[in-house]
């Protein structure tokens, strides 16, 4: 299984960190609210405050996979041992795979943190922010299904990110 990181940095430029020889080559995303930044790398990497062992769950090719996207959309959270099960069943039969084939999503995955919290990672690369404004990505979004399992998200994280030439 290949190992993959997390890199989150905040600050003015992420190539201020000690690893930055490490992910250099990797595209950054910098959020469109603030001066986080993060990137997605394969392998090992020195152990610090700025990376996340996290493994893959899903991988899905969006409507427009073979375009390039300059926007990632994510949304982070925790989900009780209790509900678990629907949640993953959700996110793996009716949510994923609906926002993939929105038109304008080139990719969406899940991820799992090794530790820490929030421990689902939800990404989705984008063409254009206005895709999440679809009446397409807006129905995936009102299902019944996902009125049930949305309040039993905690500890959500939602966040908007712009690709990088760093």
């Amino acid at each position: 299984m290949t190992v993959l990181h997390l890199v989150t940095y905040s600050g003015a430029d992420p190539l201020v960190m000690n690893e930055s020889k490490y992910v250099l080559k990797k595209t950054w995303w910098k959020s469109t609210l603030s001066e986080n930044w993060r990137a997605y790398v394969e392998g090992q990497l020195p152990t610090s405050s700025h990376c996340e062992e996290i493994t893959l769950l899903t991988s899905l090719n969006g409507a427009n996979h073979t375009e390039s996207g300059g926007y990632h959309y994510i949304v982070e959270t925790d989900i009780s041992k209790e509900s678990e099960e629907e949640f993953n069943a959700w996110y793996d039969t009716e949510h994923l795979p609906g926002l993939a084939s929105v038109p304008g999503t080139i990719s969406a995955k899940r991820f799992l943190r090794t530790s820490g919290s929030p421990r689902y990672i939800a990404c989705y690369e984008l063409i254009s922010p206005e895709v999440m404004k679809s009446k397409e990505w807006l129905a995936i979004r009102h299902t019944a299904w996902s009125s049930r399992i949305r309040p039993m998200f905690m500890n959500t994280v939602r966040e908007l990110f712009v690709r990088t030439n760093k």
